[in-house]
């Protein structure tokens, strides 16, 4: 049987809210937490075991070596291809991809290998080995016909078991036919879940999940590839070196500002598409819930007062994208307090948005700006939102709530303190705002539709398109957007952002 491609694939099917809830957030973080303390857990609770880089001068080179790991040793073998192939390159790109491999392949590069210098501990294979297996000692955990329920205790628990029994949740499978370069989720680990600066070993397991949806909900082959720079030059360099290597880029988990650097610049100098997930991901899937969220209290768009907690990279994203469709009354706070135009804390890019912002200039904390306001989108830390602080809102106000893995204010808390709707980023509370429901649909459509960017239009159809998967009959306080295992949802997107 003559393979041609390779296809990424889960080792735990995500079938419902409680596998998703052990796959992502919010049980994987209790493997970045085990790996934070020691970075050779990595090797436990992911599939880093069992995987190795293949590196040549071209993709198919790369491609061909994989193959012949997979079939031969059942390696989950993962092809790049280098674009300026240099010495000082090579070792630039092995250096930094090092938190994701058991090994690295060297032996299709023509080059002259001599005199290289590779600051890892992982074997390099440099030629020819008489032993790949005892090289490489890499060791397949593929567990055949899981049953989860054989785990026990609470979320955390059972999804620290989940990967360390299976090896992590992603490997990968050999094809018959060509298959499309995958989608790489590229972090340095900078800004992992609510866990802030844990590093590239301890972000993988995020990533390993993030891929799984990826697959799962879009059909879409993802690679997890968590860097060990966090200088963000060093970021961009290594994209373009290796952007031969994927069909698109998905960036995740890198801390603001360097974020929209390297975003922004990869988006001006890469041919492939680049989106980060946490900026617009998370404001296309705000918007969508917020949407029928207003449609359910009768209150218009460009009439109501939007508050949030946070100014970080994802709240930019959601309040430029507010803007673009039509928002006119926002107000941002972060531990500074409101932001406004003049600000001293101000950096560059809040700076900008305060013009665009607060236009009345309210000044104080949350508790200040809050008052009279219809929405409140948080996007920052637990327990910012005091009971307190929601009766002095509007009228039947409206708490988005999306801190992970804990809220801003408990959801019953709100509740009880009047609000009307109440959404969180977490699958075990109603409303659950999560960027599964956009990322695999908007990157399918990209893949089919052959394009070559995400436009500010792309994401407002995508948001639409979420929003409308709620009929009239469905939509109520308790159900203002599709679940996060809803399969029409990366459907619809992929056809409606192409068409």
């Amino acid at each position: 049987m003559q393979y041609k491609g390779i296809h990424i694939i889960p080792k735990v099917q995500v079938q419902d809210r409680d596998s998703l809830s052990l796959v992502y957030t919010p049980g994987v973080g209790s493997s970045c937490l085990e790996i934070k303390k020691n970075p050779k857990a990595s090797f436990i609770y992911t599939n880093r075991i069992n995987s190795v880089a293949v590196i040549a001068e071209n993709y198919e080179k790369a491609l061909q070596r994989a193959i012949f790991l997979k079939n031969i040793l059942l390696i989950d073998a993962y092809p790049l291809c280098i674009n300026d192939m240099t010495k000082q390159n090579l070792e630039f790109v092995v250096n930094n991809i090092e938190p994701n491999f058991n090994a690295i392949d060297l032996s299709c590069i023509e080059m002259e290998k001599t005199n290289l210098n590779f600051n890892v501990n992982i074997p390099i294979l440099l030629d020819h080995a008489e032993d790949l297996r005892k090289f490489f000692g890499c060791i397949s955990r593929t567990a055949f016909l899981p049953n989860l329920e054989k785990f026990e205790g609470n979320i955390k628990e059972k999804s620290l078991q989940l990967r360390e029994f299976f090896g992590g949740v992603l490997e990968t499978e050999l094809s018959e036919e060509p298959t499309k370069k995958p989608v790489a989720i590229i972090s340095d680990g900078s800004a992992v879940l609510g866990f802030g600066n844990i590093g590239a070993e301890a972000g993988l397991p995020v990533m390993e999940g993030k891929a799984v949806l990826f697959k799962t909900l879009g059909n879409v082959d993802a690679m997890a590839l968590c860097i060990k720079t966090q200088d963000s030059q060093e970021i961009i360099k290594l994209v373009l070196l290796l952007e031969d290597s994927f069909s698109g880029v998905n960036l995740e988990d890198i801390s603001a500002p360097r974020c929209f650097e390297i975003e922004e610049t990869l988006k001006q100098k890469a041919k492939i598409v680049i989106f980060h997930d946490d900026q617009h991901g998370t404001a296309i899937v705000v918007l969508a819930a917020l949407l029928n969220a207003l449609h359910l209290a009768k209150k218009k768009i460009e009439n109501v007062k939007v508050v949030f907690s946070g100014a970080g990279a994802a709240a930019q994203a959601v309040c430029k994208l507010f803007l673009k469709a039509g928002f006119k009354n926002i107000i941002l706070n972060d531990i500074n307090g409101a932001v406004y135009s003049g600000r001293k804390e101000n950096d560059e890019q809040l700076e900008k948005i305060s013009k665009l912002t607060n236009k009345n200039c309210i000044l104080g904390s949350l508790k200040d700006t809050i008052k009279d306001a219809d929405v409140f989108i948080g996007l920052s830390a637990p327990n910012l939102l005091t009971p307190e602080m929601i009766k002095t809102m509007a009228q039947n106000p409206i708490i988005f709530a999306l801190a992970n893995p804990t809220p801003e204010i408990n959801p019953n808390d709100a509740k009880a303190a009047g609000a009307f709707i109440i959404a969180t980023g977490r699958s075990d509370f109603e409303n659950q705002v999560n960027n599964s429901l956009a990322f695999p649909g908007l990157f399918r459509g990209v893949l089919d539709g052959n394009l070559s960017q995400i436009t500010d239009e792309m994401k407002l159809e995508c948001a639409f398109s979420i929003a409308s998967l709620v009929s009239e009959k469905e939509l109520n306080t308790k159900k203002i957007i599709p679940d996060p295992l809803d399969f029409r949802v990366p459907e619809v997107i992929a056809q409606n952002i192409t068409r």
